[in-house]
């Protein structure tokens, strides 16, 4: 497995108002769903951070994102190994393939592939 990004996911009432902040430290804004920004280095683009008010698809909000190149295997593994899955394996029509699992310390983490 490798894993190609690691995201954290701001909760933010108002993810317009802090992109602007972001791009003050030099963030450009890579996606925009409405519900889920997401900003990024323009010189190294998998330095990014989203900033959410909540998931549009999911029955929780995730800390943080991690992008891997075989979310089908990850979602195996961590299932096999009696880690909590708190939203299904399910493709999104924004082109990805995702889960939700629960860490150790009770974070939920987004693990996706891009589709």
């Amino acid at each position: 497995m490798t894993v190609r990004r690691v995201v954290p996911n701001l909760h933010s009432e108002d993810p317009g108002k802090n992109g602007e902040f972001y791009s003050l430290l030099g963030l450009d804004e890579v996606m925009d769903l409405g519900w889920i920004r997401t900003l990024a280095s323009p010189s190294n683009p998998t330095a990014q951070l989203s900033v959410m008010t909540g998931d549009a698809t999911a029955p929780v909000h995730p800390h943080l994102s991690v992008e891997v190149d075989d979310v089908d295997a990850v979602y195996e593994t961590v299932r096999q190994n009696g880690a909590e899955i708190v939203h299904p394996l399910q493709d999104e029509e924004w082109g990805v393939r995702r889960f939700f699992v629960r860490d150790p310390d009770g974070r939920v983490v987004n693990v996706l592939g891009h589709r």
